[in-house]
């Protein structure tokens, strides 16, 4: 089934079956050199650069929404064509008829879409209350089914963040085929697998899947149209590079104008499209120079994806994020670098564009990278601080070498897994709920199964390990039937067509649970374990509010056994009891070790704590150490986190790391060697994430006092970066107050 725009392309499979994979490895041309061939901005580019950020400027005075559209419904053709300039943009396309407008996309929950647009002074429009009066959305058949156990923990934060009201992301459509293939052979393919089905006896789980191919179908064509307004015929293959991205980046604008995910990710793009800059290169078509101008017009669009959130969400997720990943780097399974010449020109935009927190750019690091590659994105981390880094050596073996990241630190294969994802269950709170008999230390409701409350003047740590075993199997259970309910509810009012019409037919389903206050959690086990913990009661219903300590305890974060034992014994045996039930559409267990900035909400959530914590004080932020506690220096705060098994945390340990320039060494030189050399150590003990920003807190608190003289200041939080500015204050000073450290 060869095609004119193959030319020059080599490989047979993949011209037969769907399988980028394929054509990645038959095609893609290794890049070890350094980044001295890399291109500076054009006019071109700074222009429309300018322009982005007079919107952004806007954006930012008009309380963080520029504008809402509030008379459509948001979808694949519901709008008009749009521009930020006509005449200057190589890559066009947005998802609402302006710029940085924000579309309503009520499927998830109107009064969800309802609250988010008065939020900012908008009303939905009385055309759009009218037709959501007649449909179910995703919100109403939730809550409809949960139960009361639910409920309770929803409210109480023992689970928090929970899908139930917006998109559920985490769905990383492979939108590169739009550029190999065309729609139309896409369609023909999904077309194939429904006609596929009439051949076996009809089952619910046959019935389902050729409605959802029904659907996916009508998506793709509806892609094909959506294109055709921009004057594109995205039916056919890709040409040239230029219609490679654009074909790539209207797959891409598809699934974000049909769903407002918590996380939208891009995949692992940039290896692939260097094959087709490679092509034209080397035919004479485009110089170095052209190829950056596409990528960073490629980049800046992406910039300027935008979702309409509500403050309730806004208060988790911190700072406006889109999550809109890419996966660069990376060893293949032959034993050969990923790395080409785009991975670089990827990584480049941080430079011609500014720094900034979207795409959230993902490196996949191997012990076997190019040097040249290592030395860059380490100078690429400590000059903009937009970079996180995943071990492409422990994923590798689970996912093959043509998997991306989705969201923060969760990896797929791509087009052929997908992800439930479901916020997280607080396991510092669980803690105090098992101390306490179930009951919320802050409300004092009855939340779980009751028991007494823990007697006696000290707490017995043997005691409350075994009521823990008691607690956890009990929060496992309500975790999964809540997760199980909103996937139902979701694929039933709100399936992902466009991104699921970009996979195979039969997906691997990844259930994504995730944990918080790990290490809040250990060093209360382990105050009550090696210190002295006296419970303070409240004198009216005898509920353990608070503690005193006497003696000192070992703290999560210094390279100490004694307590990174506990962590890793607890995590292991809250994965083992969510194993315990079973999921929506046989979905694979994963858990990850995650907060993105709702650390700060769940301490709002989470009493005073056996730790000395107080109530209200945020949690630290995924697996990180709570904030000023490891004082061993940076590789012990590192050796701690890396003992952390990814064997029970399939979804991703995330570990955001601040260290000072000086501390790195005098240097620029200095500085990056010592980077690559502290990432190579970490990693080497399979170790699975890390954010790096290299800064002072000076900076912060700076930026935390005059923002408007900071607006490309880009930090790395839990799993992804923002623009410092866009954090709420709490966050911001919750960022500030993490440890910093002076010393290796």
């Amino acid at each position: 089934m060869e095609h004119k725009n193959w030319m020059g392309f080599a490989g047979e499979s993949w011209k037969e079956h769907i399988d980028v994979r394929s054509f990645i490895q038959d095609n893609y041309t290794i890049y070890t050199g350094d980044e001295s061939f890399l291109s500076s901005p054009t006019e071109r580019t700074r222009k429309l650069l300018a322009q982005f950020e007079e919107l952004l400027r806007q954006e930012q005075e008009n309380g963080g929404v520029l504008d809402v559209d509030t008379e459509h419904v948001s979808s694949l053709t519901n709008y008009k064509p749009a521009y930020l300039n006509k005449e200057l943009e190589l890559i066009v396309g947005y998802q609402t008829e302006k710029p940085l407008t924000r579309g309503v996309n009520p499927f998830g929950g109107v009064r969800m879409a309802r609250s988010a647009c008065e939020a900012y002074g908008y009303k939905l429009s009385e055309k759009v209350e009218q037709e959501f009066t007649y449909r179910t959305t995703h919100n109403d058949g939730v809550y409809r089914v949960y139960s009361d156990e639910m409920r309770k923990a929803r409210k109480c934060g023992v689970i928090t963040g929970l899908p139930d009201a917006y998109g559920r992301g985490r769905i990383i459509g492979d939108y590169r085929r739009v550029a190999l293939y065309g729609v139309n052979r896409l369609i023909e393919e999904k077309q194939k697998d429904k006609d596929a089905l009439g051949e076996v006896p009809t089952t619910e789980k046959e019935i389902r899947c050729a409605e959802e191919l029904s659907d996916q179908i009508k998506a793709l064509k509806d892609m094909i149209a959506m294109a055709a307004s921009y004057g594109f015929d995205i039916s056919r293959p890709a040409e040239n590079a230029k219609e490679a991205v654009q074909w790539l980046y209207f797959g891409y604008l598809a699934g974000i104008k049909e769903q407002n995910g918590a996380a939208m990710s891009l995949g692992r793009t940039s290896t692939f499209l260097d094959i087709y800059f490679e092509r034209d290169i080397e035919a004479g078509l485009m110089t170095e120079s052209e190829a950056q101008e596409i990528m960073d017009d490629f980049v800046l669009h992406l910039r300027m994806a935008r979702h309409l959130r509500t403050p309730e969400y806004n208060e988790l997720f911190g700072g406006d994020p889109m999550w809109i990943t890419e996966s660069v780097g990376g060893m293949g399974e032959d034993g050969r670098p990923l790395v080409t010449k785009s991975c670089f020109r990827m990584l480049n935009t941080l430079y011609n564009l500014n720094a900034a927190a979207e795409p959230n750019l993902t490196v996949l690091w191997s012990e076997n990278l190019p040097e040249n590659w290592k030395k860059f994105i380490a100078k690429v981390s400590i000059d903009t601080d937009a970079l996180q880094y995943e071990n492409d050596d422990v994923m590798r073996p689970y996912y093959g070498d043509d998997y991306a990241i989705a969201c923060c630190v969760s990896a797929m294969r791509v087009g052929k897994d997908m992800q439930f994802f479901g916020a997280r269950a607080n396991i510092a709170k669980l803690m105090m709920m098992a101390i306490n008999g179930g009951r919320d230390e802050n409300k004092f409701e009855q939340v779980g199964p009751e028991m007494p409350v823990m007697e006696g003047d000290v707490l017995d740590y043997e005691e409350v390990l075994r009521r823990m075993d008691i607690y956890r199997p009990w929060l496992a259970k309500t975790y999964v039937s809540a997760m199980n309910t909103i996937h139902y509810m979701h694929d039933k009012y709100a399936y992902e067509k466009s991104q699921m019409a970009l996979h195979d037919t039969e997906v691997r389903r990844l259930m994504a649970f995730g944990i918080a206050g790990m290490s809040c959690m250990a060093d209360s086990l382990s105050a009550i374990k090696y210190a002295k913990v006296k419970p303070i009661r409240n004198p009216e219903n005898g509920i353990i509010v608070d503690f005193e300590i006497e003696g000192d305890f070992p703290k999560f974060g210094n390279d100490d056994d004694r307590v990174d034992q506990i962590a890793c014994e607890q995590v292991e045996k809250f994965y083992q009891a969510l194993t315990q039930f079973p999921l929506y559409r046989g979905a694979i267990h994963t858990m990850s070790i995650l907060t993105i900035t709702s650390n700060v909400m769940y301490g709002k959530k989470t009493g005073n704590t056996p730790d000395g914590r107080r109530h209200g004080e945020p949690l630290a932020p995924g697996a990180n150490p709570m904030s000023g506690r490891d004082v061993s220096g940076a590789l012990a705060s590192l050796n701690s986190v890396a003992k952390l098994s990814y064997t029970y945390c399939r979804d991703g340990i995330s570990n955001t790391f601040s260290i000072t320039p000086g501390a790195l060494g005098k240097t620029e030189d200095e500085q990056v060697n010592n980077l690559v050399s502290i990432m190579g150590g970490y990693f080497a003990q399979n170790a699975h994430h890390l954010n790096v920003n290299v800064l002072n807190r000076e900076t912060l608190m700076a930026a935390y006092e005059h923002p408007e003289q900071y607006p490309n200041l880009t930090i790395r939080v839990s799993g992804y970066a923002v623009n410092f500015y866009k954090l709420s204050r709490e966050q911001q000073r919750e960022v500030i107050s993490r440890t910093f450290h002076e010393v290796m």
